[in-house]
């Protein structure tokens, strides 16, 4: 396992990328995609099994972005983990570009799905989970959902597939920084208490800060122990972390920074290029 030190840099990195990104399209999802930043650092740069120079590699772990506005969190991970060039990141959302406003399999290198319909993640993870049990491929499958997301009733036809399959082989996260496009998840519409309803449903359930390293790799070391069931980590986080003016702000959903905002945020994550 990397250092933590050396995890944080690259998560750093990422927000950068993440900010560069939606400011020079002028549009995309920056506060859901920052508040995900820890997990997905930790997910491809040091739990998942996958190999930038094979991006179909049948014995490769696979990762759904079933919340697929957030893509700019996702490209920043792959471009970081070498599956296409950095540089390639200032074409996003722009026409012909492989780095649309939600992921693509058949365009983008690195992404196992295409999504941007909310509430389905899950379904597609279940049939891949499935899918490797019947061929009896050790892989993990890897599905991060959105708070709001859980408002959709698929959500939850899904997680009765996972456990009526018992698909222990599905780990999921619920980014969960309580802020939608339209305000509080609270006072839209609430989906607490999360843990009580997963566990009802039969998923083995865990609680964490989710920018918090040392928690997220504890968290799915015991997801992988939990036999029998699949696995779900309930991480707290921050809408827009690691950039002052859009922490915790709902405006920041779908808004793209103007070019003085994106300077005062890339000045903020300002980080040695040493690391």
């Amino acid at each position: 396992m990397q250092e933590y030190a050396k995890l944080t840099a690259v998560a750093t990195r990422l927000r950068r990328h993440i900010v560069s990104m939606v400011a020079e399209a002028s549009s995309g999802h920056p506060g859901g995609s920052l508040s995900a930043v820890e997990i997905l650092t930790a997910l491809y740069f040091d739990i998942m099994r996958v190999d930038n120079t094979r991006p179909t590699w049948s014995q490769r772990d696979l990762f759904v972005l079933s919340k697929g506005h957030a893509s700019p969190v996702l490209y920043a991970a792959l471009a970081e983990r070498g599956f296409f060039d950095q540089e390639e990141l200032l074409t996003f959302r722009k026409i012909d570009s492989r780095l649309q406003g939600h992921p693509d399999r058949k365009l983008t290198p690195g992404v196992d799905m295409t999504s941007g319909s909310l509430g389905q993640g899950l379904s597609a993870a279940n049939g891949m989970a499935l899918a490797a049990k019947l061929d009896e491929h050790e892989r993990w499958v890897y599905v991060l959902l959105g708070d709001g997301e859980l408002q959709e009733g698929q959500v939850w036809e899904a997680a009765m597939t996972s456990a009526h399959y018992k698909l222990d082989n599905v780990i999921a996260f619920v980014d969960y920084n309580n802020l939608q496009i339209d305000g509080e998840v609270s006072s839209v519409m609430e989906v607490a208490p999360l843990a009580d309803k997963f566990r009802a449903f039969g998923w083995h359930v865990q609680e964490i800060d989710g920018h918090d390293f040392a928690q997220i790799f504890a968290a799915v070391t015991l997801a992988k122990e939990a036999t029998g069931q699949p696995s779900v980590i309930i991480a707290r986080t921050v809408k827009g972390k690691g950039v002052s003016y859009m922490e915790n702000q709902a405006g920041w959903h779908g808004s793209a920074p103007n070019p003085e905002q994106a300077q005062q945020a890339l000045k903020e994550l300002e980080v040695d290029q040493d690391d």
